[in-house]
């Protein structure tokens, strides 16, 4: 009899490699639910057509832990050309641009992306399918947070945009457009799944509240005679308290020894305590920031 990893077309050892990769924040119900969902769209994690994302992972109230299922642009368009009755789109998407709109949060004052598909009725004959995306529903704008005098993080009043959504603007607005389209003309291929785009404005929203409990995780530390700056070095998620001076050494340490995505993903768990490193030691945050660029460079190329 076949066992279930012969049927799901992976060895054992690819299997633990997703599961301590793509999937590195899934419980074990979670990792079984996405791998479910991987095979079903028939997408491949390894290619970062299909990750899993988790939401409130580090929540007291494990009640609010939820996970997303995230298809790349990529693997939306794989699952597209198996439609029969698909096109892509055969002209540029329509960018409204608003002068007026221009800001740090909206640098081309974009109002809105529309993309147009088509799709193929029972008679042959093509029609258009429809995606909008509105900046101001989709951008990941965040809060701004940094220490203040009492070395406690605190939002600063300001907002700024969160990766690509500063560097690639229109790109982004018109990946979410195109997810839009996908989703309406094709509910039954695309519906329960979103694009990576859609998600950023969700994951922005929380960093805040990461923020917020980052700094209660560090004074609870100083209470009881710490002194550092809680991170997280594993897919366990566990905070441990390392002091300032040590900080450098421990995240080159991290970049150098793991792979690209995972050091996306650590950076991206611990961007409240980066940021606050950045207050307390800038040159050596600096010399951090370049290596992990320098080290997700490839998966940023491939975002774009």
């Amino acid at each position: 009899m076949a066992t279930a990893i012969q049927i799901s077309g992976f060895t054992g050892a690819q299997l633990a490699l997703i599961r301590n990769t793509v999937a590195a924040d899934c419980n074990e119900q979670e990792f079984n639910l996405f791998f479910e969902a991987a095979r079903a769209y028939g997408l491949d994690p390894f290619r970062k057509q299909i990750i899993a994302i988790v939401f409130n992972k580090k929540a007291k109230d494990q009640s609010k832990r939820r996970m997303a299922i995230i298809v790349s642009r990529d693997g939306y368009r794989v699952i597209a050309q198996r439609c029969k009755n698909y096109r892509p789109a055969s002209e540029p998407a329509q960018i409204e641009i608003d002068p007026s709109l221009v800001s740090p949060t909206n640098p081309k004052g974009i109002v809105k992306a529309t993309v147009r598909l088509w799709q193929q009725d029972n008679r042959g004959e093509w029609f258009p399918v429809i995606g909008e995306a509105y900046w101001d529903e989709f951008a990941a704008v965040k809060d701004e947070f940094a220490a203040n005098e009492n070395q406690e993080w605190r939002p600063t009043g300001k907002q700024t945009l969160d990766g690509n959504w500063g560097r690639m603007p229109i790109v982004m607005i018109t990946k979410c457009a195109e997810a839009q389209a996908l989703r309406a003309g094709w509910p039954d291929q695309f519906g329960g799944i979103y694009a990576e785009e859609e998600m950023h404005r969700a994951e922005a929203d929380l960093t805040a509240s990461e923020a917020v409990a980052q700094e209660a995780e560090n004074a609870r530390v100083a209470r009881i005679g710490g002194r550092g700056i809680s991170f997280a070095f594993d897919h366990t998620g566990v905070l441990e308290s390392v002091p300032v001076g040590a900080i450098a050494d421990r995240c080159m340490a991290f970049i150098r020894d793991n792979d690209a995505e995972a050091v996306y993903r650590w950076s991206v768990q611990n961007r409240a305590s980066l940021a606050q490193f950045w207050t307390a030691a800038p040159a050596d945050a600096l010399e951090v920031k370049k290596a992990t660029e320098a080290k997700t460079a490839p998966m940023t190329r491939g975002a774009a």
